[in-house]
């Protein structure tokens, strides 16, 4: 059990680090830190194991912007490769992969799109849903294979003069995880799908842009 604990772990904590990116955005002021993220992998035949990591994102944003304009941030990653194994375990591969990023308070979604992106093992996609925009990867992504998270192009339309634009990660519980993907684990004559969640605790804000 320790060491399909500890393939699980490792699994989530790769995932994770290639799912958060960065948000850039011009004329822009650049910040990067850690975001600590609380994950849980449930597998099949045992209970939930809980953990933490770090994950370092880059935000870029606009200073300001005048009520009313359209501006585009754009959400990238770094390119990620899976292992073929963990602890004597084989990597089959992951999928499922959906990255989630909450609709800024005080803007509107005018559009967005996707660009680049490899080793995905399937064509991406994005979507606003209700008030978040999610990135999802149905996979597989081969265990021994090196992947890039398509950059997400997202433009948005400020309010009103007076408030604040701050970017963050989504998710704030396991049931309601920014970060969710499934690993499959062969075991014996069975292959295992691991599902994990994860969420930023404390969520810093990645970029701030006044409106004015």
């Amino acid at each position: 059990m320790r060491s399909l604990s500890s393939t699980t772990r490792l699994l989530v904590l790769l995932a994770a680090a290639a799912a958060l990116g960065g948000l850039t955005a011009g004329p822009a002021i650049a910040q990067d830190m850690p975001v600590p993220l609380q994950c849980q992998a449930s597998p099949s035949f045992t209970s939930p194991q809980s953990f933490s990591l770090d994950a370092g994102a880059n935000a870029t944003a606009p200073d300001r912007v005048s009520p009313g304009s359209t501006f585009t941030v754009t959400i990238a990653t770094d390119a990620l490769t899976v292992p073929r194994s963990v602890s004597g375990y084989t990597v089959k591969s992951i999928s499922g992969l959906n990255l989630t990023m909450p609709i800024p308070a005080n803007a509107t979604v005018a559009g967005v799109t996707l660009s680049g992106g490899s080793g995905l093992g399937s064509t991406p996609s994005v979507a606003v849903k209700g008030k978040d925009i999610v990135l999802s990867v149905p996979g597989p992504i081969a265990g021994g294979g090196t992947f890039t998270l398509p950059q997400v192009n997202l433009q948005l339309t400020a309010g009103v003069a007076g408030t604040v634009i701050n970017t963050q990660l989504g998710g704030n519980s396991y049931t309601n995880p920014g970060l969710t993907f499934s690993a499959a684990v062969p075991i014996w004559i069975f292959t295992l799908s691991v599902p994990t969640a994860c969420y930023p605790s404390p969520d810093p804000v990645l970029s701030s842009t006044a409106v004015q």
